[in-house]
């Protein structure tokens, strides 16, 4: 797997992951918001398997 998640890119995700995840622990959302484990993991481990089929990447190019 080739890293194609940015930093900016990766600091929303996991921001956004942990975000709906504290508030479906806190009751402030449904169980939908374990949905968050997705970008959480797509940030962690820099990868997101979405971007394959179009070769996007959010990655800055190494020279």
């Amino acid at each position: 797997m080739k890293a194609n998640v940015g930093t900016i890119d990766r600091a929303i995700r996991i921001v956004f992951g942990l975000s709906l995840i504290l508030a479906t622990v806190s009751g402030m959302i449904g169980i939908w918001g374990w949905i968050g484990i997705v970008p959480l993991a797509t940030g962690t481990f820099r990868f997101c398997p979405a971007y394959l089929p179009f070769g996007l990447s959010t990655c800055k190019m190494k020279q």
